[in-house]
């Protein structure tokens, strides 16, 4: 498991979803719920935060920290399964924002995921491109399949003219970009 956001990428996530007025997210990646909760905290206050984790009690952690913050039943849909099992299964353009904290090997996957989910306008967020031992633009030393992915990812939204990216060295490093 990724460790969880830190404080300034969760103020970033809630800023983030807040000013896209986010009502529907998806998030690649439960963990125990802190970044879940970041984000809720920035959504409409009737939107829908769908998130999946293949591991049952991190997602019971999170129901529970969800919960004792104030979000009722109605407010996550948390599922059991890895992302390749859970996001065939959802809505293609039916999502303002897509969190990604999970495997960085599959970041490549996971962006094409989104790209499928998101709505038009709607944005992207990778979490942990900065966590490489030579950030995002530097020399590859001993390069890692992780490492690779993460920077496959960085180049490709970088280059597409279809996004407006923006690379913000917070935390571990949050790679937005939005589909207008």
């Amino acid at each position: 498991m990724a460790p969880p956001v830190d404080p300034a990428a969760g103020a970033a996530l809630r800023f983030l979803a807040a000013s896209i007025g986010a009502r529907s997210v998806v998030e690649i990646g439960t963990g125990y719920g802190a970044s879940g909760l970041w984000l809720l905290r920035g959504m409409a206050r009737d939107g829908i935060l769908t998130t999946m984790d293949s591991d049952a009690v991190h997602l019971d952690h999170a129901r529970a920290v969800f919960s004792r913050a104030g979000f009722g039943a109605g407010r996550a849909r948390l599922i059991r399964g890895t992302a390749a099992e859970v996001l065939p299964r959802l809505t293609d353009g039916g999502y303002d924002l897509v969190f990604v904290d999970a495997e960085p090997r599959s970041y490549p996957v996971f962006l094409d995921e989104a790209l499928r989910l998101l709505r038009p306008g709607g944005m992207v967020v990778l979490h942990g491109v900065l966590t490489g031992p030579s950030g995002p633009d530097g020399p590859l030393r001993a390069p890692d399949p992780a490492e690779t992915a993460v920077r496959e990812v960085i180049q490709g939204i970088r280059e597409d003219e279809g996004f407006i990216p923006l690379l913000l060295p917070i935390g571990e490093g949050l790679l937005t970009a939005i589909r207008p």
